[in-house]
């Protein structure tokens, strides 16, 4: 028994004089995750009212592993899996993929910043998607309709290159580039986006951009286990799904807030662009539109701690289309409260409603009716929502 021990430990100082370093390298892997559940009332979803259980509103229930490998002077590999489902039913989230939140592997350095590949978010999300109410207690339903700008991180972008530099004086900078993967078209499918991120005492502020070719496969289709075809619409919201023959996707964004006391106001604008609406080799195109479609949104919201336990919050966005041909374009109001109850670091109690109303005339041409995110979409010009929920992270 001993000599096995001790031929063991020589084989093992034999790998460490074979590969410089091996010996002395520090490594982690982390399991970390969240699980968020509750009960929705919808005042109108396709026409009827729902009661209904749900997994992931205020933060998408999941799963992951992350990991590091010090590999000495500064230098470490990185990575993180990351896994969505729904806890309600056991099913895996982002279209049955197995790591569809992330899945990304890379090195960081102290000095020279982090380069990662594989799926990740892009720098509209890193750095402007913290601002949004969405993130901040408001939930899924609370963010711009199907989630238009990204800004509650709902598309995620394949074979994708992210650097993110370090931390120098309050500023940060990164820039994604996803590959298409077309032979013989390097720019179809391709996604670029960049973004920045400053920080000085109580205020913070970032800035993204996102440019996406074809975006109806490239940005809207990542969350699928089948190959996709131009014949087939990616994304529901009627808000914008009537514009994805849009050759081009383009989302420029910024928010901010600032903290004082206990009060933290924040907000965000974005500009979203379908650029060559009529692409019929992006996505269909029912209506016939041609040129490019424009939305701007804006919104504000406040939270307040009441005390070491309870926060409260309120928001209220304003989408518009700018419309496209003979669309006029339409407006979507929304307004949002939330509350939350901590009971330690990691479980909380959250109370959310979410009221909307829409005018003007979709992107399908029929007249505007309010599509809050992630719920079946009213017969009505309004909309409203209430959800009580349960959600621990691990």
């Amino acid at each position: 028994m001993k000599k096995r021990m001790w031929m063991a430990a020589l084989s093992a100082a034999g790998a460490a004089s074979v590969v410089p370093g091996l010996a002395h390298a520090q490594s982690s892997v982390t399991l970390y995750g969240i699980i968020d559940t509750g009960i929705n009332y919808v005042s109108n979803a396709g026409g009827q009212h729902q009661y209904a259980m749900s997994s992931g509103y205020n933060s998408g229930s999941r799963f992951g592993f992350r990991g590091t490998e010090d590999l000495g002077d500064g230098l470490k590999t990185v990575f993180d899996l990351e896994n969505g489902f729904d806890n309600t039913t056991g099913k895996a989230s982002q279209g049955g993929l197995l790591f569809g939140r992330q899945a990304y592997v890379g090195l960081s350095s102290r000095t020279a910043g982090t380069v990662t590949l594989g799926r990740q978010y892009d720098l509209v999300v890193d750095e402007v998607g913290r601002f949004a109410f969405a993130a901040l207690g408001g939930g899924s339903s609370s963010a711009h309709s199907g989630d238009i700008d990204n800004l509650h991180n709902t598309y995620r972008i394949n074979n994708a290159v992210k650097y993110v530099t370090p931390t120098i004086g309050g500023f940060r900078f990164g820039a994604l580039y996803g590959l298409g993967g077309v032979s013989g078209d390097a720019s179809r499918n391709q996604v670029i986006s960049a973004g920045m991120h400053y920080v000085y005492g109580a205020f913070a502020a970032g800035a993204g951009y996102v440019n996406a070719r074809n975006p109806n496969i490239s940005f809207f289709g990542t969350s699928s286990q089948t190959t996709l075809t131009a014949a087939t619409t990616n994304a529901t919201s009627p808000a914008f799904s009537g514009f994805l023959s849009a050759h081009t996707y383009q989302d420029i964004a910024v928010g901010a807030s600032y903290r004082f006391g206990k009060a933290t106001i924040a907000g965000t604008y974005s500009n979203i662009a379908f650029k060559g609406v009529g692409d019929t080799t992006s996505g269909p195109n029912p209506s016939h539109y041609s040129g490019t479609a424009v939305f701007n949104d804006a919104e504000v919201s406040v939270q307040y701690d009441l005390g070491h336990a309870i926060r409260v919050g309120m928001a209220y966005d304003y989408l518009k289309g700018n419309g496209i041909d003979s669309n006029p374009g339409a407006i979507y109001n929304q307004v949002a409260a939330n509350a939350a109850y901590y009971f330690s670091k990691r479980t909380s109690v959250y109370l959310v409603g979410v009221y909307q109303h829409a005018s003007g005339t979709d992107s399908r041409g029929k007249a505007a009716v309010a599509a809050m995110n992630q719920q079946t979409a009213s017969t009505s010009a309004s909309q409203s929502l209430v959800r009580i929920g349960l959600r621990t992270v691990f």
